[in-house]
Order: C-alpha cells, then structure tokens, then sequence
C-alpha cells in the first residue's frame, strides 16, 4: 500500500490534500529562491566580465605606455597617471582593507552604510 493512500485512509481526505497543499507551498518558495539566486548570480557574472575585460584593456594600455613615448614623457602625461590610478588604488585599498579603508582606520561616515567589497 502507497503511504500517501495509507495516510488518505488513516486520515481521511483532508489530510491527504493538506499534505499536497504543504508540500506545495513549500516547493513555491524554494523555486522563487532558487530563481532569485540564479538571477543575482548572473548579474554577478555579468558585472565580473565587464571586470575583467576592463582590467584587460587597462592592461593592454599600460603595455603600450598608455600612448606616451617613454623617451620623451612629459610632465603631462605623470599628472595624468597619477589621477587615473586614484580610483583602481581606492578599489584595490577596499578590496585588501587598506588605507582609509583598514579596519584600524577610524570611519569619517560611522553608522553610514558602505558598500561591500566582494
């Protein structure tokens, strides 16, 4: 004898369709979840490959010398690096828990939500 056809007999019908209902309810939710993450985790994936071809194009830059001749760089050209590897440090310090971004650093913004490095 089936165990759900024992139960519906022990039980009578109503338990038997309750037992259904539970266990479709439950199903329900578990396949949302399961979609939610699979959605997070390709939008996850997504945002790592643009990553990834970005530092790859930097790379790529930087291997040609970010288009200064390196025989005749001018003061120019070092301004300019400078204040274009500010925002790779700061990712890179939040990243490593560096810099400002050290646990023994004080927070200016204490209480304030920070975004999570991953």
């Amino acid at each position: 004898m089936r165990l759900d056809h024992a139960r519906h007999i022990a039980n009578g019908p109503s338990q038997a369709g309750g037992d259904l209902q539970q266990q479709t309810e439950t199903t329900i939710p578990d396949r949302q979840a399961r979609a939610a993450r699979n959605q997070d985790l390709a939008a996850f994936l997504q945002k790592r490959a643009e990553f990834d071809a970005l530092l790859a194009e930097l790379a790529q830059a930087s291997g040609e010398h970010l288009r200064a001749d390196p025989e005749t760089a001018h003061w120019s050209e070092t301004a300019w690096l400078s204040d274009a590897t500010v925002k790779p440090r700061d990712i890179e310090d939040a990243y490593f828990q560096r810099g400002e971004h050290s646990a023994d650093h004080p927070d200016p913004h204490e209480g304030a939500t920070t975004m999570r490095m991953i």
